[in-house]
């Protein structure tokens, strides 16, 4: 693994698109249901977002440990290759 890849890697974020995708939604309904509560554009969150949350988080969380495992690995085969 080269040092951009890395960088890369460990910059990757979570939008609001992904969790639109995640919840099914739009952007603008995730934007939305963001506001404050007595914001005029304010919408409730789309139903069962803490389900489709969870599985943004644990999505991020297998995405960064493929890359420690994979930081892991390139820097063992450089110390003994």
């Amino acid at each position: 693994m080269d040092f951009k890849s890395a960088v890369d890697g460990l910059c990757d974020k979570v939008d609001h698109g992904d969790v639109a995708s995640a919840l099914g939604v739009s952007v603008q309904a995730v934007r939305q249901a963001r506001l404050k509560d007595e914001a005029e554009a304010h919408r409730p969150p789309p139903k069962d977002w803490h389900s489709a949350l969870i599985r943004v988080a644990e999505d991020r969380v297998w995405h960064y440990r493929r890359l420690i495992e994979a930081l892991r690995a390139d820097k063992a085969s450089k110390q003994h290759g």
